[in-house]
């Protein structure tokens, strides 16, 4: 369905790791599954083959530029159709992955595709985010967050940074011009336990742009966050 060999040219042209036969075949596949189960579940707009390669794919893969670790526990975090973790679990089977969503819907899509795909050491959680960090199995048990998500940077490091380890890292994928937005979560972010490390930025093909904020755990997150959805909205920290 992609053009596994432009996509395999891409991930050399971004200094990404480099993609086997099986990866290809595998993100092929996770490809055929989107398409497939979308006919019967609202899971994403874009479902032509470029789209899926650039503004999934290639746009997820971008997450190895944040430096993971060998074997660190990955939790994405409102997955969705498993955006951006599992094309990074397919790129660095290595990782323990944890995919969150809260539709079941999807997490049922997400159980199938792990299966489907082979990927070993994932599990899929039927959970709302912040519901999930408050939850000690799940609580700063993490080396990395992730999120690819529209909510402001200030409401989602609230729902991200209590399940990062202190030490870990929670990698945002945002839109290109992230500096008033860096600006207001500035004082959230501090507030529970985290300090910005790095901004990456990345120009795609087709005129997509990407910014990753890379946030270092460096305190523990107070047992009063992440607050109920309603309040996070409502009054921002």
């Amino acid at each position: 369905m992609i053009d596994t060999q432009r996509l395999q040219t891409l991930a050399q042209q971004y200094a990404l790791p480099a993609l086997t036969g099986q990866m290809l075949a595998q993100l092929d596949q996770y490809a055929q599954l989107l398409v497939e189960w979308n006919q019967k579940i609202n899971l994403t707009a874009i479902t032509d083959p470029e789209g899926i390669l650039i503004k999934h794919f290639l746009d997820s893969l971008l997450l190895l530029h944040a430096g993971i670790p060998q074997n660190a526990a990955l939790i994405d975090v409102g997955t969705g159709a498993g955006f951006p973790s599992l094309p990074v679990k397919i790129a660095r089977p290595d990782l323990p992955l944890t995919l969150l969503d809260s539709l079941n819907k999807r997490v049922t899509f997400l159980q199938t595709a792990c299966a489907q795909l082979g990927l070993k050491q994932t599990r899929c959680i039927h959970s709302r985010a912040e519901e999930g960090g408050r939850t000690p199995a799940l609580r700063e048990k993490f080396d990395i967050a992730t999120a690819r998500a529209v909510a402001n940077l200030q409401e989602l490091s609230e729902y991200c940074l209590p399940y990062v380890k202190v030490g870990g890292i929670f990698a945002a994928l945002k839109g290109f011009e992230i500096e008033q937005e860096l600006a207001q979560a500035q004082k959230a972010i501090s507030t529970l336990g985290g300090q910005i490390e790095q901004i990456k930025k990345f120009e795609l093909p087709g005129d997509q742009k990407r910014s990753i904020v890379i946030i270092r755990k460096i305190s523990q997150t107070a047992t009063k966050y992440p607050r109920p959805s309603a309040k996070i909205a409502k009054t921002p920290l």
